[in-house]
């Protein structure tokens, strides 16, 4: 694979790559808009005779199938789109967010770390330096650690009542421990952005939780 395909040791292509079927889109210099493509490793095809969106081509009955054929002749270099996106190049061709006319909905419960740390951060007001004593304070109302509590279980609900009790209850333990899934809108059409894209980040911030999710698409 071409090192131009490599961030820092971890590939933007997934390790099957060789065998997947990877549709994304991007942005065409040339037509000045957004072309709906498959990756196959180096190799970029424009589908642009299959449907003018994602959302228009997941829609097809016949998708795999429709995609294959259509990967005849590349049009670009993936090595050439990944270097334009993460040197934020607009004047080249470059990767735009997989998804498009979709709203991006999240459903399901939050890993028990972030969550624990999403609470801390709520308690401590943004403050960093005081995220270890709140750590301790969730911890010791909890008599040990949450990530043997089963959701919606007896030993959840009554985490629950002991939580609340502390005044230490979050909509986020509504989440994780909770009895019901949560089901929301992440975000809304467009609004999404591609591999290197800025994004916007308050400069007063000096708390980072990042969070692992996995994406989805319903068809």
């Amino acid at each position: 694979m071409s090192a131009a395909l490599d961030l820092g040791g971890a590939s933007v292509l997934p390790d099957d790559v060789a065998r997947a079927l990877l549709i994304g889109r991007v942005w065409d210099v040339e037509t000045g808009g957004p072309r709906v493509v498959a990756v196959q490793e180096d190799d970029v095809f424009d589908l642009q005779q299959l449907a003018g969106t994602v959302s228009e081509l997941l829609e097809r009955p016949d998708l795999a199938a429709a995609v294959r054929t259509a990967m005849t002749l590349p049009r670009w270099k993936t090595s050439e789109i990944v270097h334009a996106s993460l040197t934020q190049d607009a004047a080249r061709p470059h990767f735009l967010a997989p998804v498009d006319l979709q709203v991006i909905k999240a459903c399901g419960v939050t890993f028990v770390d972030s969550m624990i740390e999403r609470v801390i951060e709520e308690r401590c007001g943004g403050d960093a330096s005081r995220a270890a004593e709140m750590r301790e304070l969730v911890g010791r109302a909890l008599g040990g650690s949450i990530s043997s509590i089963r959701p919606g279980s007896p030993a959840a609900a009554e985490a629950k009542k002991v939580l609340i009790a502390e005044g230490l209850w979050s909509q986020y333990l509504e989440v994780g421990i909770g009895p019901d899934p949560e089901v929301f809108t992440k975000a809304p059409v467009l609004s999404s952005v591609g591999l290197g894209a800025g994004i916007g980040i308050p400069a007063f911030s000096s708390w980072n939780n990042p969070e692992p999710e996995l994406v989805l698409i319903a068809t």
